[in-house]
């Protein structure tokens, strides 16, 4: 019998690690983990060089380095007139999300999240001991039903996880959405999570933090990483952010968890945070995005064309696949690129069944040799 508890058992690994197993024993072009094949900025790889150097490689401050703190603030009031209030670094995103979870949910409470979703949103739940109350989001604009919305909603719900620019579909909710959210949230007294870790990868579109939306600024955790946004996924810099109490909270499950990482990264984040190219990042994206929608068209598949990520959704029902689980476990050999199936990210597993997520975030010679494998 596994020593693992019940509540754990469904996610004993990744489709990511599986996938990338795959592509690893195959030697397939992996475009199903959402990792960039080329380092950040220059000046970023420098600023931590030297501060490795410099001697800073000894515990940081359990809440992150007050420069580091201070610049994410910034950054809130720079591009959204938002006051970040307290600031909290964590490791990465993901540490983020779950001490949000593990702090402020117990047994008996709902979570309400959108499906598809992040693998680690049901998890951390499960880890919680709480319930996952979900609403779909299907094609082709993957926005949600406002009424399978409210009934995702009840006396029980806790928090709401909300990702957008949203994982794995591209979508990016808009002001009706983002409204509805708030005024549920408002009228059950729940908690809003957000996941904007892709903020500033927007296609047409324009990012949205939930808390600025009126009332929502005291019931909001906003979270965000430097992984994606620069291109150091491994670095595992994020950030969260809201009211104080809240924040609190969060701290207090955060210091048992990792306690404080990525020292000499810290200072380089900051440091970047207050003088990358944000226009640059989307603008170099856009070219390899609308390569991607082409060259998977070509091939025949349905695709949804990405307003957000760096991630592409195609169908691959036009082919006569039934099965894209299957399918993707089949193609890094059959074929020579890996993707990642769907499905995996929904409870219901009706609601994505020939669906295929696509990474964009390659050398454009990749993603070209890719497509012609396709």
């Amino acid at each position: 019998m596994t020593p693992l508890v019940p509540r754990l058992r469904p996610f004993t690994s990744t489709i990511f690690a599986e996938i990338t197993q795959l592509a690893v024993r195959t030697g397939a072009i992996n475009l199903g983990q959402g990792f960039p094949d080329e380092d950040g900025p220059a000046s970023l790889l420098d600023d931590a060089s030297a501060a490795i150097h410099g001697g800073r490689n000894q515990y940081p401050p359990a809440p992150g380095l007050p420069a580091l703190r201070e610049a994410v603030a910034a950054h809130q009031r720079r591009f959204y007139d938002l006051d970040a209030q307290d600031v909290l670094v964590t490791t990465g995103a993901t540490e983020a999300i779950a001490a949000a979870v593990l702090a402020l949910c117990e047994p008996g409470d709902e979570v309400v999240v959108f499906e598809p979703y992040y693998d680690s949103y049901p998890a951390v739940i499960a880890m919680a001991g709480a319930t996952r109350r979900t609403v779909p989001l299907r094609a082709p604009d993957f926005q949600p039903d406002p009424a399978e919305l409210r009934a995702a909603f009840g006396p029980r719900t806790k928090a709401v996880l909300v990702n957008t620019p949203h994982n794995p579909t591209g979508a990016v909710f808009g002001p009706d959405t983002l409204r509805a959210v708030a005024d549920l949230a408002i009228a059950h007294d729940a908690v809003v999570l957000t996941d904007e870790v892709y903020e500033h990868m927007t296609f047409d579109a324009e990012h949205v933090p939930m808390a600025t939306l009126p009332g929502m600024a005291e019931r909001t955790l906003t979270i965000s990483s430097a992984g994606k946004t620069f291109s150091v996924t491994g670095w595992k810099i994020g950030w969260v952010h809201g009211p104080a109490e809240l924040v609190a909270a969060v701290r207090a499950v955060k210091q048992f968890l990792t306690f404080a990482s990525g020292a000499p990264f810290q200072p380089a984040v900051a440091a970047a945070l207050a003088t990358a190219d944000y226009a640059a990042i989307s603008a170099g994206l856009r070219p390899k995005r609308d390569l991607m929608v082409s060259g998977l068209r070509a091939a025949g598949m349905r695709v949804f064309e990405p307003r957000g990520t760096y991630f592409v959704v195609a169908d691959l029902a036009p082919l006569g696949v039934t099965d894209a689980a299957e399918y993707a476990r089949a193609m890094p050999e059959k074929v020579g690129v890996a993707a990642v199936p769907v499905s995996v990210f929904c409870d219901d597993p009706d609601l994505a069944p020939t669906l295929l997520r696509f990474a964009f975030c390659k050398r454009t010679e990749v993603l070209e040799q890719a497509l012609s494998r396709l």
